[in-house]
């Protein structure tokens, strides 16, 4: 009975971790970063912002890659999801994050007020 509710589970369990994946629908950026999401290289501009399922990555003053961690959860406006900043070999805090959707694309809003976007839709 154990094995047959497993082989019943597993597919599901499958199935959800690859929709919790994906929640964004494609990559937001401005040029640089969308240059960046199509091609995979810098396009050696010192300002940047890219905003995929697996995070937030960002050249301004400093460069930082925010990890995405956990499953997002939907709220009226986006989402709200885990974690984590590198920077300059510094690793931050896990916090939340909430990612409000509008007609000009995302805005990322941290807990300590600082906020990126909006970031549009790369085409």
């Amino acid at each position: 009975m154990t094995r047959i509710l497993m082989l019943i589970a597993l597919p599901l369990l499958t199935a959800t971790t690859a929709m919790s994946a994906t929640f964004l629908d494609g990559a937001y950026g401005e040029k640089e970063g969308c240059h960046y999401a199509k091609t995979g290289e810098s396009s050696g501009a010192d300002v940047f912002f890219l905003l995929n399922d697996e995070g937030l990555t960002t050249s301004t003053a400093f460069c930082a890659f925010c990890a995405f961690s956990g499953n997002p959860e939907k709220t009226a406006t986006g989402f709200r999801i885990e974690t984590q900043c590198e920077s300059e070999g510094e690793q931050g805090d896990k916090e939340m994050v909430e990612l409000t959707k509008s007609t000009k694309g995302y805005t990322i809003r941290f807990k300590d007020g600082t906020s990126w976007g909006p970031l549009p839709k790369c085409r």
